[in-house]
Order: structure tokens, then C-alpha cells, then sequence
């Protein structure tokens, strides 16, 4: 199976790898982020970490908390806080929509994936409901068994 291709207007700066791994995700939605200046420099240059990051919905507005951006070593005494909350951009709409579903019980927002896209800082976040182990282990055992068929195919197609 092919991936499609990047789209070229987009680039990535970090992926939160274990997040597919702890939550399953529901829905994705994109979001604007806000930043300061050396911030953004930070972010170009790839120092950015969403490992035990999540988004939390206060007064009608949404935050990205605990996502360590890097001080940028050029710009001394401007650097902010490298973990302090940054608001996200979204439509009321959309804010009101994912406040529903957060309610709920065991959903929580995660930072999948940070990127520029027309030069422009997005969040890629997930709604998502947390595994349990029995889960994980059976997530692992798929993935090792389409190894092993993979593996199986790659041979049979050698030999003939």
C-alpha cells in the first residue's frame, strides 16, 4: 500500500510517536498556534517536543500545555518559558464542539503532530480516549504479525 505524497506546502517539526500507541484517536482537528518571535525561530530550526503534552479548554479558549519549545540561543533575555501554555487558534464552533466531547468521560486532547503550513505554526490535535494494556498488547501483536506476513511475501516473491 502507498502513502500519498507530502504535500509540499507543509513541514513537520515533531510528531508525538507515542500518542497512537497510548490513545486511541477519534478525530483529528488542525489548529493556528500563537508564538513570540523567538519562539518561531526555535520551531524552524526543529526544537520542539510534544512527548507528555496535552490541550486543555479554559473560558471558552483552548491551550497547548507542557510542549517544550526550545530557548533560541540567539535571542537572550526574549525567550519565553520553554514548557508555558500557548493558546491555540479555533473556530468558536469547533472549541464548543470539542468542550462537548472532553466532558464526556476519558476523552482528552492531544498534540499529535506540530508543522509549518504556509509558514504558518499548526497543531495537529486528537481527540482521544486512553488504552488500556490488554489494548497495547494487542496493537503490538497485529503489528508483529503483518511484520511476519510482510516478511513471508518479500520471500515468496524472491524465489520465484
Amino acid at each position: 500500500m502507498k502513502e500519498p505524497k507530502p504535500d509540499p506546502a507543509i513541514r513537520t517539526i515533531c510528531k508525538n510517536r507515542r500518542a497512537r500507541y497510548r490513545y486511541r484517536i477519534e478525530e483529528t482537528v488542525e489548529a493556528g498556534l500563537v508564538l513570540v518571535g523567538p519562539e518561531v525561530k526555535s520551531l524552524r530550526a526543529g526544537k520542539a517536543n510534544l512527548v507528555d503534552s496535552y490541550a486543555r479548554i479554559q473560558g471558552g479558549e483552548i491551550f497547548l500545555m507542557k510542549a517544550h519549545i526550545a530557548p533560541y540561543e540567539q535571542a537572550n533575555r526574549e525567550n519565553p518559558d520553554p514548557t508555558r501554555e500557548r493558546k491555540l487558534l479555533l473556530h468558536h464552533r469547533e472549541i464548543h464542539r470539542l468542550h462537548g466531547k472532553v466532558r464526556e468521560r476519558g476523552y482528552t486532547l492531544i498534540p499529535l503532530e506540530m508543522y509549518f503550513r504556509d509558514g504558518r505554526a499548526k497543531v495537529e490535535l486528537g481527540l482521544a480516549r486512553g488504552k488500556r494494556t490488554h489494548d497495547k498488547r494487542e496493537a503490538i501483536a497485529k503489528r508483529d504479525s503483518e511484520r511476519r506476513l510482510q516478511l513471508i511475501r518479500k520471500r515468496r516473491s524472491r524465489e520465484r
